[in-house]
């Protein structure tokens, strides 16, 4: 039982390490060759998460390996602070993407995805002018809405466009734009249909259009509200590995332990 517990600890252990020295080795990649926003995004988070797991998954092989406890005490201590870390972000997301707390808090908003539907943490930390900013130059470096097929009103209408295209590539509805393109409308005569802002705010420069319209971050606000549940599910998921293996490693220190306790002994 001892060589299986140590054993299992070991083999997680590697795959940890190639897991670690390859988000390292993206982020470099990252960091040197990319030009994409939404790559250089990720640079530090990658950076870390990858040295982090190189810390872990050494000392977790040299607790099990080397029977060192020393190591398999300070392995099976992260591994503690990881499960509390994973099950308290994991009710935090939950809590955030309930569109309930969102109603409870705000009843305002424009188009299909109000922005009073979201919890105010949400809002707070997609729509604020650092964050944003980030955002739609990912969008914008995506050519998300140079996808869109162009053609006439009629075609235009029957495709189907994901919510942040409706919501950021063109304006709203309500605007009563005429159509010339896909990203191109022009203001009537006698102006916007409704004085809403969004309709102010649309601008035909390709680098702008509507990203910086309610109707944009409230459908962003619904993309990463959907991504966030899914993370919720991997989160509990990871969890439930997470603490296997800390419940395997428990073992393996024990192991470690007896071990040693034998070898002291003296022979009779």
């Amino acid at each position: 039982m001892a060589k299986i517990s140590n054993g299992i600890i070991t083999g997680l252990n590697v795959v940890t390490l190639v897991v670690a020295l390859s988000a390292i080795g993206f982020s470099l990649y990252f960091h040197v060759g990319s030009e994409s926003a939404c790559r250089r995004v990720l640079k530090m988070p990658l950076l870390m998460l990858g040295i982090a797991l190189l810390v872990v998954s050494l000392s977790g092989l040299l607790g099990s390996c080397c029977r060192i406890s020393a190591f398999m005490w300070f392995y099976l201590f992260v591994l503690f602070f990881l499960i509390v870390g994973l099950i308290a972000f994991t009710i935090f997301a939950i809590i955030v993407t309930n569109k309930g707390v969102g109603r409870a808090l705000s009843n305002k908003g424009v188009g299909d995805h109000r922005l009073g539907d979201y919890s105010r943490w949400l809002q707070k930390y997609v729509v604020n002018a650092e964050n944003w900013d980030e955002i739609k130059s990912c969008l914008v470096g995506l050519r998300l809405c140079q996808s869109i097929q162009a053609g006439q009103a009629e075609d235009f209408y029957r495709q189907h466009l994901t919510p942040v295209q409706s919501g950021c590539c063109k304006p709203p509805n309500y605007c009563g734009f005429e159509f010339q393109n896909a990203t191109f409308w022009t203001v009537p005569k006698a102006g916007p249909a409704q004085p809403d802002p969004d309709c102010k705010t649309w601008s035909n420069d390709q680098t702008k259009l509507c990203f910086d319209c309610e109707s944009c971050k409230g459908a962003a606000l619904e993309n990463i509200k959907r991504e966030w549940r899914l993370l919720a599910i991997i989160n509990f998921c990871i969890l439930v590995f997470v603490t296997t293996v800390y419940s395997v490693g428990c073992c393996a220190l024990r192991n470690n332990k007896s071990n040693g306790y034998r070898k002291q002994r003296p022979n009779p």
